[in-house]
């Protein structure tokens, strides 16, 4: 039996059933990613293995890195085949890492491998791979159809043009791709010269002079409003933590006028200001029905040289630490008074705090919508099977998991689909293990709630015209 198989992490006959007749063949719905939305555009061809698999891969790196490679091989500048064989000498060192399965199931969905990928079998599966990435089955338009995706939400800056999403839209794709509104820079009020220069590009985006915190609510307005003519349904926001400190217009437009002139704000006016920012963007949001999404904990770039050196989103993050609960009750409240809280999914990095968010959603749950705050799924360094299984475990204890809106892909390549598989094997294992314990009655109870776990939640919650 290969390594990937039919069953494959399912441990009891419940788990296989309800995955095969109740999960396996629902599409995708990828409400968060990081896919380029210019890689759609153009249908790109990939042309190796490398390309498609390692370019850009940081979770790939961390594990390499660990294993004794050199960085020339990493994020250096060594062949595309030099850069696989090391990772293919660093994969049976991956064991009991999600990386060893996530590995082996792309290698097979993509190119019916079946073979462990190690430094013998890589030159073999590096022709295989190679020829088949040759055909437009697996060009980027051919892998959205192969995975049955139905909807991708990229994630994308304020000052996008989406030209690339006007060109995706003309094509004969039948993956509908809407942009996320994305507008983090805006809260670097303590660091003016990041600051300021993405402000010019926010000016010459939305036509608009921008001297004062007016004018820049103004032209954010002005972009939110044109994503939502581009479809877009969502808006997204990494934050180390949530911000509760909100403050007076007067004080938010001191900070933001100082640091237009190029003073930093300090460490309390940063807080205050993101705050009152926050505040804006769920009111926008709000206004026209989308959902916001946080990404809350992650403690980004926290190797100094190795930032200067190589830039962010190299695999140089880990999980942050910081408290929660009361910025984020403070602003979710602060909302809710205002009868101005959008539909939100709480991304959660530190599992310590996951019974926080799965018992704060249940706070501002309001009646008129289904699972209106969401604990979405586990993400980053938690979107691995046992990490899975604590976020839904906490989800069903304090809330409702029949309402959970499924997994999200979170992902820069399009080799990542199968992390939905993945998710759905791990969900399965877990109904199926309550259902032989006698915790859960039936299968037949359980199985529709697991189809919409996997697609039919997300489809509804969501509002896009996916199909």
């Amino acid at each position: 039996m290969s390594f990937i198989h039919d069953d494959f992490l399912l441990s009891t006959k419940t788990a296989r059933r309800l995955y095969h007749q109740y999960a396996e063949a629902e599409p995708i719905l990828d409400y968060h990613c990081h896919l380029p939305p210019q890689d759609v555009a153009a249908n790109r061809r990939f042309e190796n293995l490398f390309e498609i698999w390692l370019e850009g891969d940081h979770y790939k790196w961390r594990a390499m890195r660990a294993s004794g490679v050199d960085e020339r091989y990493c994020t250096g500048d060594m062949p595309p085949y030099e850069k696989f064989l090391a990772w293919a000498r660093t994969v049976p060192h991956t064991l009991r890492n999600p990386l060893y399965h996530w590995t082996h199931l792309e290698l097979k969905r993509y190119f019916g491998v079946d073979e462990l990928l190690d430094e013998a079998s890589a030159p073999r599966i590096w022709e295989r791979a190679n020829a088949l990435l040759a055909d437009d089955a697996l060009r980027a338009h051919g892998i959205l159809s192969k995975f049955r995706v139905k909807a991708v939400c990229t994630t994308d800056d304020p000052t996008s043009d989406l030209a690339y999403h006007q060109a995706i839209a003309a094509s004969s794709l039948e993956t509908r791709v809407f942009p996320t509104f994305r507008p983090d820079p805006a809260l670097n009020v303590h660091v003016p010269e990041v600051l300021n220069p993405w402000v010019q590009r926010l000016e010459a985006a939305s036509n608009t002079h921008i001297a004062t915190l007016a004018d820049f609510l103004d032209a954010l307005r002005r972009r939110h409003d044109y994503f939502h003519q581009m479809g877009g349904r969502l808006s997204d926001h990494g934050l180390n933590h949530a911000y509760g400190d909100h403050c007076a217009d007067e004080e938010a437009a001191r900070i933001f006028g100082r640091a237009r002139a190029g003073h930093a704000a300090t460490p309390e006016e940063h807080t205050r200001f993101a705050s009152y920012m926050m505040l804006v963007f769920g009111r926008l949001d709000a206004e026209k029905g989308w959902t916001k999404q946080l990404h809350l904990g992650a403690w980004r770039n926290a190797n100094t040289r190795r930032y200067r050196e190589l830039g962010p989103d190299c695999g140089f993050d880990s999980i942050g630490d910081w408290p929660q609960a009361d910025a984020l009750r403070a602003y979710l409240d602060r909302l809710d008074q205002e009868n101005a809280l959008p539909k939100i999914v709480l991304y959660n990095l530190n599992p310590a705090d996951n019974y926080v968010l799965a018992t704060m959603i249940g706070n501002f749950q309001d009646g008129a919508i289904a699972g209106k705050i969401q604990f979405g799924s586990g993400w980053w360094f938690l979107d691995q099977k046992e990490a899975m299984q604590w976020q839904m475990n906490a989800l069903s204890n304090c809330g409702l998991i029949s309402r959970f809106l499924g997994m999200i892909t979170d992902s820069r390549s399009f080799m990542s689909y199968p992390r939905h598989e993945y998710f759905r094997r791990v969900l399965c294992d877990l109904f199926g293990t309550d259902i032989e314990a006698g915790e859960i009655p039936s299968e037949e109870l359980a199985g529709p709630m697991i189809r919409d776990i996997c697609y039919g939640n997300a489809r509804r919650f969501l509002g896009l015209e996916a199909g």
